[in-house]
């Protein structure tokens, strides 16, 4: 068993990682799993946990908080009639066989693999936040099948994969066909949800010989119970900062910061 003091050392820091993601997704509107993996990733380090599959730990854990805060948004954000449900219909078939996919993949792969793709995709995220315009258009409306299907199924996977939601790619995607800002938020906590919750049961059946004490496969649950605790208080903080100043400065920031993220776990994965 391990020792208590350790635990409680754990435990701080967790809190203290689920309080900041609430806080910057509350600010920012940007998915709490682009900040969770990393943080879970950095603080699992420091805590000796950074065995051969601790992405794999820092990934499910991330995905399990987003089945509980993704329905709890996409509850509030459908009460607003702000969830386009007719689309989440014609991603769902496509989008959890792709979230099962990558999550096969990711339980096959090394952790410094899952290093590399997160590193790949949260910097394109972060450029995509600092330089992308709202005007920006692929088309009027989203592609039909099977396009939309093949869309749905990479979007998926690599969720998935990183262990985020569907807000990092699912908004940038539905704005870019035309979906106003608000319907297209809403419309993201429902892919999230389709996302997480078969990744989840994936990674809960998967052996980690060296995960953090008391996990269920690669889901540590002092981690996840840590974040849902601190997120469920910080994110309105978070919101309610967002009305009383202007946001658009604070989105270059952490821009900038995750390409910074991204290119420092890019640096972990080559071994540099």
């Amino acid at each position: 068993m391990p020792e208590t003091a350790a635990l409680l050392q754990m435990l701080a820091l967790l809190l203290a990682v689920g309080a900041g993601a609430g806080l910057v997704a509350g600010l920012l509107g940007v998915g709490g799993g682009i900040v969770l993996v990393p943080a879970f990733f950095y603080a699992l380090g420091h805590l000796g946990y950074a065995g051969g599959q601790v992405m794999q730990v820092c990934v499910a854990t991330s995905l399990a908080t987003i089945v509980f805060t993704s329905v709890r948004s996409v509850q509030a954000h459908h009460a607003k009639g702000a969830v386009d449900v007719a689309m989440l219909r014609s991603f769902a078939p496509m989008l959890v066989i792709g979230a099962l996919l990558g999550t096969l993949i990711a339980t096959q792969v090394s952790s410094r693999a899952l290093q590399g793709v997160f590193g790949v995709m949260a910097g394109l995220a972060g450029l995509y936040m600092a330089f992308g315009r709202a005007n920006w258009r692929l088309g009027d409306q989203l592609p039909a099948q099977p396009l939309r299907g093949g869309m749905a199924g990479a979007l998926g996977l690599v969720s998935a994969m990183m262990g985020i939601g569907g807000g990092t790619f699912g908004v940038p995607l539905m704005t870019l066909y035309g979906f106003p800002i608000h319907r297209a938020v809403g419309t993201a906590s429902g892919l999230g949800v389709m996302i997480a919750i078969p990744a989840m049961l994936g990674f809960l059946a998967l052996p980690v010989a060296d995960a953090p004490p008391y996990s269920i496969g690669a889901v540590n649950l002092p981690a996840f119970a840590a974040v849902i605790l601190t997120t469920y208080i910080t994110t309105p903080w978070g919101a309610a900062l967002a009305h009383r100043m202007n946001p658009a400065p604070l989105k270059r920031a952490f821009a900038a910061f995750l390409v910074l993220v991204a290119l420092n776990m890019l640096r972990k994965a080559l071994g540099l």
